[in-house]
């Protein structure tokens, strides 16, 4: 495996890669795994195979069978919960979007932390705690 495959938080295995879900499969995962990781519809993903499948069958079936035998099963402790599986989705989905809401999201906090640091070195805040006590 190589090593930006790795990652030290689901023991060894990485989020963005590509896998097999065999929770959600009807043959091998295939179909499943590429739904989950692109973020497309399972059931529209599985209609465009059928699809496929009838004028280019061969090709269909031995990329299939090829993916099926090369692309490893899922992992059963790759995400913590289904918090965590729907912002690693959303990632792979469009990355530029994951973090600008990240940045978001930290620009609001640092902006919560000042109004608080505000009011703790304010002399209101002194004054009403000299009251308290």
């Amino acid at each position: 495996m190589r090593d930006h495959d790795r990652d030290e938080a689901t023991g060894g295995m990485s989020r963005n890669r590509l896998y097999r879900n065999k929770n959600r499969a009807l043959i091998g995962g295939v179909c499943a795994g590429i739904s989950d990781w692109m973020g497309v519809n399972l059931t529209a993903l599985r209609i465009i195979t059928v699809v496929l499948a009838i004028p280019f069958t061969a090709v269909v079936l031995i990329g299939y069978l090829v993916l099926w035998v090369l692309v490893p099963k899922r992992p059963s402790g790759l995400y913590r919960d289904s918090r965590e599986e729907a912002f690693w989705k959303e990632v792979r989905r469009s990355p530029t979007d994951s973090v600008g809401q990240l940045n978001r999201r930290y620009r609001e906090l640092d902006n919560r932390l000042q109004k608080m640091e505000a009011w703790l070195t304010s002399s209101e805040y002194r004054i009403d705690r000299e009251l308290r006590d």
